[in-house]
């Protein structure tokens, strides 16, 4: 059995509970209280070898579909961006009424950590990436990043909204859980612009 304790990096902080999180590179990272003994942290992460074998097997099968289809060319990356700004823009103005909100400025830009975000200004950020998804899914970050409008956070209120207006959000976004980070890794790392 394999001790995930001793690879993991411990982050010690001014919160109350323990975390996990595997990034995208397969690094374990334990958030942890600043006083909490170093045993409780080992028994917290001895305790969930199941769930951090799992993630790691889905990190590795990311890195090897996105190796098998190769990084995107440069050529490739400006096609997506021009495809995404004459796509995404006409979906937030079929989207925007039926959430009741009005977008500010819309960026694209090709990204390798989000898929959307929303500003207090309204202003919407999307990553040209969504046009290697399916439409159906492109469309469900739309639908996310405009309900950001109403709902800063993802509560339960902000999700009821995103569901309201896309009763199947969580099955498009399966998808995006299945071969999102595979699609990411195709990014170069000079592309975080």
């Amino acid at each position: 059995m394999t001790d995930y304790f001793e690879q993991a990096e411990i982050v010690r902080s001014r919160r109350r509970t323990l975390a996990l999180e595997i990034r995208p590179d397969g690094r374990l990272i334990v958030r942890a209280p600043t006083g909490l003994p170093e045993r409780r942290i080992r028994q917290f992460v001895s305790e969930r070898t199941d769930w951090i074998t799992a993630h790691l097997q889905k990190v590795a099968a990311s890195v090897a579909e996105a190796q098998a289809a190769g990084r995107f060319t440069p050529e490739e990356k400006a096609a997506m961006k021009r495809q995404a700004k004459a796509v995404i823009p006409e979906r937030v103005r079929v989207f925007a009424p039926q959430v009741g909100v009005a977008a500010g400025r819309i960026s694209i830009r090709t990204q390798r950590t989000r898929w959307g975000s929303c500003s207090r200004a309204g202003n919407l950020s999307f990553n040209a990436l969504l046009t290697q998804t399916p439409p159906e899914v492109l469309d469900a970050i739309v639908v996310h990043e405009l309900c950001h409008i109403r709902h800063m956070n993802h509560s339960a209120e902000f999700y009821r909204e995103v569901r309201r207006v896309m009763p199947d959000y969580d099955r498009r976004m399966r998808w995006l859980r299945q071969h999102g980070a595979a699609l990411m890794r195709r990014m170069e790392e000079d592309d975080l612009k």
